[in-house]
């Protein structure tokens, strides 16, 4: 038979979706499945997001555009980099790209090879990992700590590089945890890095608009001495519900820059030219649905984190960013997938286990509150139902 490719074994894949795929079957069956595994927006794309997109296919660009996206969308985003993080950004450094995944593929297909080393969060998106076992290169875990708030450690993550080191990824705010790193922390791993000149940065800044409790994002374009070197990724799909567009966009520093657009004509040709026009009017229009989402996630954190510092064995740091509570559920004897599982197939609530994030992940849990605070609330007795006449399996 046919010879399987080492690299696609080595490839791994998003636990979430196997989850929602399971959720939706049991839905099928007719059991009520409250659904708070998945990270995606509960809301509607707002209304001139999607007329500007109906608009666009009526005026008829429904064609083939530029690999690196429509002029007009690539200057939206480099005119609201500077209007949020006051960043001189020249559109000729934006590429717009079918989510954000792609940017990830590319920046670790680029660094990644055997014998390098490419620096990533752990817990933290487990595509990374996925993509850098993929290329070949060696996978070098940054704990992302709760006693550090689920921020990253500057002093722990240069104490990791090596002259090996290719690439450092950087999520901030972060799934899963929803640390944010505070200012004070980035400052120091910028400094440090001045003495690692070679190595690239990969900065996952796609839940930016989505900070509590007086916290700031921190772009990291700010940092002038690592703009030679890094690559922002970014995009549509949380702060305006936009998931299913597949919508996102990187900056790319000029030598790398060519390099991502042959990619991108190699890979996926351009995006989808309506969405593009639709990401025009989200970036340039009233920006009050962002406002009120936002608003909304900050109201069921709340929720959820008092609600699961009252169930027995977890406990729960409250999260600073984006829409993801990260408990610990260490103290009710049961190991992180393993009850998870159960809470999907026996309680009808659908999360995931931490080590789906990483080897760090073990002894939590991810719980996403994009869903109603009356979901939320359901699923929390149901999960406290569970955890007091179920012993660990």
């Amino acid at each position: 038979m046919f010879r399987t490719i080492a690299a696609f074994d080595r490839i791994g894949e998003e636990n979430a979706f196997t989850v929602l795929a399971r959720a939706n079957a049991l839905t099928a069956q007719g059991r009520d499945i409250i659904n708070l595994g998945i990270g995606q927006p509960d809301f509607r794309t707002p209304d001139h997001i999607v007329e500007a997109a109906v608009k666009a296919l009526r005026d008829g660009h429904h064609g083939y555009t530029p690999a690196t996206g429509i002029p007009a969308l690539r200057e939206a985003v480099a005119a609201d980099l500077h209007k949020r993080f006051a960043v001189n950004v020249s559109p000729d450094e934006v590429m717009i790209m079918p989510g954000g995944k792609p940017t990830m593929f590319m920046s670790i297909l680029m660094f990644g090879e055997p014998g390098a080393d490419i620096l990533y969060p752990d817990p933290g998106f487990p595509i990374y990992r996925s993509m850098i076992e993929f290329t070949g290169a060696r996978p070098v875990p940054v704990p992302i700590r709760e006693e550090n708030g689920f921020a990253f450690s500057a002093e722990e993550t240069l104490k990791l590089i090596t002259p090996q080191t290719r690439l450092l990824i950087l999520n901030s705010p972060a799934n899963p945890t929803g640390g944010v790193t505070p200012k004070t922390e980035v400052d120091k791993l910028v400094a440090g890095l001045e003495q690692w000149p070679d190595v690239a940065v990969m900065s996952d800044e796609i839940y930016d608009h989505m900070t509590y409790d007086g916290e700031r994002h921190v772009c990291l374009l700010s940092y002038p001495s690592l703009r030679d070197r890094l690559i922002l990724l970014n995009g549509w799909s949380k702060t305006y519900a936009m998931t299913g567009w597949r919508l996102g966009y990187a900056v790319w520093p000029g030598k790398l820059y060519d390099y991502a657009r042959k990619l991108a004509v190699n890979l996926h040709s351009c995006v989808n030219a309506p969405a593009q026009y639709a990401g025009i009017a989200a970036l340039t229009g009233p920006q009050d649905a962002v406002r009120s989402m936002v608003a909304e996630f900050d109201r069921r954190r709340k929720v959820v984190v008092a609600g699961l510092n009252k169930l027995p064995g977890i406990t729960c740091a409250t999260p600073k960013g984006a829409f993801y509570a990260f408990p610990n559920v260490g103290k009710t004897g049961w190991k992180a997938k393993a009850l998870a599982s159960s809470l999907l197939e026996e309680a009808g609530v659908a999360i995931i286990g931490g080590p789906d994030f990483g080897i760090l992940g073990e002894g939590y849990v991810r719980l996403s509150y994009a869903n109603s605070t009356e979901n939320i609330l359901k699923a929390l007795d149901r999960m406290g139902d569970f955890l007091a006449s179920r012993k660990a399996a």
